[in-house]
């Protein structure tokens, strides 16, 4: 995941680099593609490793560890990808990936009962890491994109780039408190540019304190305009997010 302020000097670097680029209104190498379906796979409700979660025809993609239920005790954040031949699709358009991996992925968490309990599973979202259905557009968990469990929270990253059809770059943070049963967002950090302007926008969310920080500028200038808001007092549980590029906060 990229750190703060690291974003404008890639953009710049991305902006030199495709200054040439022209921008496609749409996605002409996306309309012509059949997405397979997927039916999703019910996760074990309970295994002794990460490895016991995953269903045949899936693989362990990445895994972090870390407490999220503050019993001092490591719990697993998993992300599990399909490994289907099918969802692996011919794009003869000429724009973006040849072939495209439309194979979707589960995000899953799982705590330990003990210190030598079994895992019990206590998340298995198939939303907020979206599937790839358009080659132009880079693969979400690629470049700045993962999972990580940092001071009880279990944080998810995520990446959006369009090779063609658009100008913006964008990576995005979401951290998750485990509550009642639930994952609750605590907070989201969205840093955007367009890489034809040089705009961009950094989007930094508390919903412990109830603060969102707004800030505009540009990739050429350390200065900004910030602007404060105050946010909802309820927020969004990690189901209710949806898919985790499309995600308004201040809808």
């Amino acid at each position: 995941m990229l750190r703060r302020g690291e974003l404008p000097q890639l953009a710049a670097a991305i902006l030199l680099a495709v200054g040439g680029e022209i921008a496609l209104s749409g996605s002409v190498a996306a309309q012509d593609l059949a997405i397979p379906p997927v039916t999703f796979p019910t996760l074990p409700r309970q295994a002794a490793s990460a490895q016991g979660f995953v269903p045949a025809g899936w693989s362990l993609e990445a895994q972090a560890a870390g407490d999220l239920d503050r019993d001092g005790i490591p719990d697993l954040a998993l992300v599990l990808r399909q490994t289907e031949p099918k969802n692996v699709i011919a794009n003869e358009n000429g724009l973006g990936d040849n072939p495209l991996d439309t194979n979707p992925r589960i995000l899953a968490v799982a705590v330990r009962s003990g210190p030598s309990g079994d895992y019990v599973l206590r998340l298995e979202n198939h939303m907020l890491i979206p599937r790839r259905d358009d080659p132009v557009f880079a693969d979400p968990l690629s470049e700045t994109g993962g999972i990580s469990i940092e001071r009880g929270a279990l944080r998810v990253g995520l990446y959006q780039f369009a090779s063609a059809g658009g100008w913006g770059m964008s990576t995005t943070t979401y951290s998750f408190q485990f509550r009642g049963g639930q994952f609750v967002l605590i907070g989201f950090d969205r840093d955007s540019v367009a890489r034809n302007t040089g705009v961009t926008e950094s989007i930094s969310i508390n919903y412990l304190a109830g603060k969102m920080k707004i800030a505009h500028g540009t990739i050429s200038s350390d200065a900004s305009k910030v602007v404060w808001k105050r946010v909802a007092p309820r927020p969004p549980t990690i189901d209710e997010i949806g898919s985790g590029l499309e995600f308004d906060p201040e809808r």
